[in-house]
């Protein structure tokens, strides 16, 4: 897993951190290949629930790196990147701007402190991933608009009136608020938290950004899985191959 981003395990209950405090957590590269490879720790580990934060005090994150972007922003992305069956809580802190509120939406819970300020200004700045777009399944259809299309700043508890997010506490105690929820969680029965999260999730209408990129970690995981290589090889030694289903 790459150092800017950390997993930690204690008592059931993972914490996945983003450290690039010094670029207020601008997501490169490395940043999304870690918070892929801490999703895929989080669904092949005994622990029961995540927790999603970010060091520093000035951003939970800026968005994407603009001097060095990650070459596919939804690789990075809970349940679109990686499939996850377990629940993640979102604990945010100061600036949440861009595709960083992309991964925070594919969150199942969000607690933020009063520092947060949402914002979203790719119309203002010309590009979009349309990963953003899911946010009208997930939040009333004005309000998603008002966010996607506008490039306002949206405060923590405006945030929390559209249904963005859970809650809203005080500068410093979202992570301890956060914690709060996941022991609820990691005590609660796991065959009905990731029933009730699968069949969420296939309730929600998925934006035709979110769907092609689902589509598209499948067609990687083939392409390039043991049995790809395999394949390959044994086309190229013109002999059977033999699958293994990996």
């Amino acid at each position: 897993m790459s150092d800017v981003v950390t997993y930690s395990s204690e008592d059931g209950i993972a914490t996945v951190t983003i450290n690039r405090a010094d670029k207020m957590n601008a997501l490169n590269e490395d940043v999304i290949q870690g918070l892929k490879d801490a999703w895929i720790r989080l669904e092949e580990s005994d622990d029961r629930v995540a927790i999603l934060h970010a060091a520093g005090e000035k951003a939970f994150s800026v968005g994407a790196d603009i001097k060095n972007p990650p070459a596919e922003m939804w690789e990075g992305v809970p349940s679109v990147g990686v499939a996850t069956s377990k629940p993640i809580i979102a604990a945010l802190h100061g600036w949440c701007i861009g595709g960083a509120y992309v991964i925070v939406q594919m969150c199942d819970l969000v607690i933020a402190s009063e520092t947060t300020v949402f914002k979203y200004p790719e119309a203002q700045l010309g590009f979009t991933g349309g990963l953003i777009a899911s946010a009208v399944a997930r939040i009333p259809h004005k309000a998603a608009m008002e966010f996607m299309l506008l490039g306002q700043d949206l405060p923590a508890e405006r945030a929390r009136e559209v249904g963005m997010v859970n809650r809203v506490v005080p500068k410093g105690e979202e992570l301890t608020a956060a914690r709060e929820w996941a022991a609820i969680l990691r005590d609660s029965a796991p065959l009905v938290v990731e029933t009730l999260k699968e069949f969420s999730l296939a309730t929600l209408n998925q934006s035709p950004a979110e769907a092609g990129a689902i589509s598209r970690e499948r067609l990687l995981a083939v392409r390039t899985s043991e049995d790809g290589a395999e394949g390959r090889r044994a086309f190229a030694e013109k002999r059977t191959p033999e699958f293994k289903g990996r």
